[in-house]
């Protein structure tokens, strides 16, 4: 039996994301908070070792690439799949995180839109919401699974392409016998995450996606 490696990590900190704005798809270049926590993934990495990586076209996902690759020398082959790309916030994407709590303070979004969007705030902002709405209402929102922002992805949408991903990446690393990292996003790990660890859905909407931290899963093969 032979033990091949996915070594899958976020994106460093982006001027959208140090902004509070929802970013979704759209492109925000890495502060340089962001390249420091690139710089951190980079270094626990070092000794890994992978042959090929994935990246989103998103340029933050690629420059979080580049400092990780600057220690991998044995990595050829770079593959680009948007599978793993960013949860698309559709008609909330550019939209500040406090204009959005403002406006559920005011109920000018419905329910199903709020649940879906809540999961992308940090927990200091939930808490800001939790107080908007009361204890009650929150926890009926913040449970939002299946609701897609106007325009936009429901967890289950991205869970779906997500899982179509490990489908063909378990294929091609026992077909090449390859080790791999892939620099994604915070919403498409969380739910890779959710399908490898075989997690509730009450589970992957409580985690926070740590920017300086890498996630090592290990798929066996017969030699």
């Amino acid at each position: 039996m032979k033990n091949l490696k996915i070594y899958l990590f976020r994106h460093g900190q982006t001027y959208y994301n140090e902004k509070g704005i929802f970013t979704g798809q759209k492109k925000s270049k890495l502060t340089p908070k962001g390249i420091k926590s690139a710089k951190t993934i980079a270094k626990k990495l070092k000794n890994k070792k992978f042959q090929v990586a994935f990246y989103t076209y998103l340029p933050r996902s690629k420059n979080t690439l580049k400092y990780v690759l600057k220690y991998h020398p044995e990595c050829k082959k770079l593959i680009k799949d948007n599978r793993m790309i960013e949860r698309s916030y559709g008609d909330l994407e550019g939209t500040s995180h406090d204009s959005f709590i403002k406006k559920i303070g005011k109920h000018a979004y419905n329910l199903r839109v709020e649940g879906d969007a809540i999961e992308n705030l940090s927990p200091k902002l939930r808490k800001k919401v939790e107080k908007f709405l009361g204890e009650e209402k929150y926890k009926i929102i913040h449970r939002g699974w299946d609701n897609p922002i106007p325009g936009g992805e429901s967890f289950k949408i991205v869970e779906k392409r997500v899982k179509k991903f490990i489908k063909f990446l378990i294929k091609f690393m026992k077909k090449n016998q390859v080790n791999v990292a892939i620099s994604a996003h915070g919403n498409s790990i969380r739910l890779f995450r959710k399908i490898i660890e075989k997690a509730t859905i009450e589970e992957t909407i409580k985690w926070f996606i740590p920017y300086d931290k890498y996630f090592e899963y290990t798929i066996k093969i017969k030699n």
